[in-house]
């Protein structure tokens, strides 16, 4: 098996600090196609950490997907959450015309991973539609599973039920959206102050889910946000931070910004370019 130090857009080692480079989408690179099943072999070969989204079924199942709607994404037409697994099946990609991925294939795809290896489902549907039944979904299909997982979402109720029913399971949450909010009325204390109390809060997460601008804004104003949830116990994954010409490498803009980041400490930064911003920065680094 591929060792972790052997493979390539894993990790940036920086100050005596490793932050994980995860990949957006299933997607080590942002030419490779939407949530590939492939692409997340691979990451399960080599020990990546990888996201990918879950939108909840009619039935109370999960299929790996971004939108509430088929159109955006797949050869489909109506909401994802009218559909049953049946009403899928034909169903493909508009990239490559490749079959979804249900949750029921990620549960046998999982059985095997290198130890290293993490997956995040990023819930995008709240716990009002998904339901005491797509809980019960989760738990069927993952209690058992080889891989770390972790489930993340910006609904808190959703990521309390995940830990009353899948204990076991790491969570995360993301409350970058309402910390804007707050931001705009109440100022940056404000926004320390309800990031401690979901902290500290019934979800007990293991990751916090931060938009990369929101951390640095922060960090300009003196609120060290990765450090303030360090001191809690907790990781910070920064999202999402993607060169925007991976051949070419850090603008001068880029890297004041990523530099700036790197400097903070996060234990993730989540990117569409893995492999380009690991070599972006070794180029830097080395001159």
């Amino acid at each position: 098996m591929t060792r972790l130090q052997d493979a390539q857009g894993l990790e940036i080692l920086h100050e005596g600090h490793r932050t994980r480079l995860k990949w957006h989408r299933l997607r080590k690179r942002f030419s490779d196609p939407l949530f590939s099943a492939e692409v997340m072999a691979e990451g399960f070969t080599v020990g990546a950490s990888m996201e990918l989204d879950m939108r909840v079924r009619g039935d109370g199942g999960f299929v790996v997907l971004h939108d509430k709607q088929l159109e955006g994404e797949t050869t489909g037409h109506g909401p994802i959450a009218g559909k049953s697994i049946t009403d899928l099946s034909d169903i493909r990609m508009q990239d490559g015309g490749r079959p979804l991925i249900l949750s029921e294939d990620l549960a046998a795809m999982m059985q095997s991973t290198h130890p290293a290896a993490l997956l995040q489902f990023d819930m995008k549907d709240d716990f009002e539609a998904i339901g005491a039944r797509g809980i019960r979904h989760l738990a069927e299909n993952f209690r058992d599973i080889a891989a770390a997982v972790i489930i993340s979402g910006g609904s808190l109720d959703l990521i309390v039920a995940v830990k009353e029913k899948l204990p076991e399971v790491l969570r995360g949450i993301d409350p970058s959206d309402k910390l804007y909010d707050i931001r705009k009325v109440g100022g940056w204390k404000a926004v320390e102050m309800e990031l401690r109390a979901d902290l500290r809060g019934p979800t007990e997460p293991d990751t916090i889910y931060l938009h990369w601008s929101l951390i640095l804004n922060a960090a300009k104003e003196g609120l060290d946000m990765i450090g303030l949830c360090r001191d809690e116990g907790k990781r910070v994954d920064a999202w999402t931070f993607t060169l925007r010409d991976p051949e070419a490498g850090f603008s001068e803009e880029e890297w004041t910004n990523f530099s700036a980041l790197m400097a903070l400490k996060p234990d993730q930064i989540t990117t569409d370019e893995a492999l380009a911003t690991e070599r972006a920065w070794r180029q830097r680094m080395t001159g």
